[in-house]
């Protein structure tokens, strides 16, 4: 048995690779930083992937199952992510695969019908209970939100949602893969916020799934992945956030351009409804006849239009990104040019 750790399958073995992934009633996702392949003489008998602190794609043949070739694999991932810099790893697979993983030491986070979110060490509890501490208990609502950056029309949803209810959570996606770190963004939201009574902001951690890093590989019917991301965000918002900070209300922005986003709106309503959250969607800011976007502000940022930029960003953010040197006016260059 050889064990090979590859940045990438490639040539014939990534052929290879693909047969034994479709085998196990996976759909390849390339979005990998490292495979890891154990191969016995020719015949490749397992592999497994990791992209960042997430573990995917593990895939025994079916005719070797039974011979701990999974713990081989994740072993190897796990020491490879250790080597990495990722210490606390999740993994996304079938729920039909609880038992296997629980065997090499994961911990179940949330579970639905098609899939199964664990981690491998039991972190979510004190999570919670971190962010959520000295918060006042009683009914609230909660936003969810990238902002990259943040925007008049963020700002203006929380002025909204804020109105509706006593108490109001802005929850900001902690993963960096967004163009403004999670760092930054977290700050834009809190200086942009700052003057409003009864709103805090909290870091979502790395459990309230993203569109970004959410893994549809294990799922045949791609287009049912919006609902399959969905149906996690509502557990994990329902069986954590909620009880932590009281929360009965969840608002949303109205989606008239991205008819995926709209989808998902529709089924987080439903969703949340049946675990005693009313999800309430406003409508959004716009701007020039458009909604306000951060896509469109990036865009705009990127042309070296500030001048643009500023009218639909908040004065907090476009002295926040000034103050950073994260914007250049370069129309204001090319004029002086």
């Amino acid at each position: 048995m050889n064990l090979e750790l590859v940045s990438a399958p490639s040539g014939e073995t990534y052929h290879i690779w693909q047969r034994l992934i479709s085998g196990a009633g996976l759909s390849c996702d390339e979005s990998t930083e490292v495979t890891a392949l154990v191969w016995d003489g020719e015949e490749l008998v397992a592999a497994g992937s990791r992209d960042g602190a997430v573990l995917k794609l593990i895939a025994v043949r079916e005719d070797r199952q039974g011979e701990d070739l999974s713990a081989t694999v994740v072993t190897a991932l796990r020491q490879n992510a250790t080597e990495a810099g990722y210490t606390h790893l999740f993994l996304y697979t079938k729920p039909t695969h609880e038992e296997t993983f629980r065997g090499l030491f994961f911990k179940t986070v949330a579970k639905t019908d098609s899939v199964l979110l664990m981690e491998s060490r039991a972190e979510i509890d004190s999570f919670i209970a971190r962010i959520s501490q000295g918060e006042p208990r009683g009914e609230s609502g909660a936003i969810v939100m990238n902002a990259n950056p943040f925007t008049r029309g963020h700002r203006y949803l929380v002025e909204q949602a804020r109105a509706l209810c006593e108490r109001l959570y802005v929850f900001v996606l902690s993963e960096d893969r967004s163009e403004f770190s999670c760092a930054d963004r977290l700050e834009m939201v809190k200086r942009g916020v700052a003057d409003l009574g009864g709103v805090a902001v909290k870091p979502t951690g790395p459990y309230l799934v993203s569109a970004a890093t959410f893994p549809t590989y294990f799922l045949k019917d791609r287009d049912r992945a919006p609902v399959a991301q969905c149906e996690i965000d509502i557990e994990i918002f329902a069986t954590y956030y909620k009880e932590a900070f009281g929360i009965t209300k969840r608002f949303v922005g109205s989606e008239p351009l991205s008819p995926l986003t709209a989808r998902y709106n529709e089924a987080l309503a439903s969703g949340l409804a049946k675990r005693g959250i009313e999800c309430i969607v406003l409508e959004r800011l716009e701007h020039d006849g458009e909604p306000i976007s951060a896509s469109r502000v990036r865009k705009l940022l990127s042309e070296g239009d500030v001048a643009g930029a500023s009218l639909l960003l908040p004065p907090s953010t476009l002295a926040y990104l000034t103050e950073r040197g994260m914007i250049k006016n370069k129309k204001t260059e090319d004029d002086h040019a």
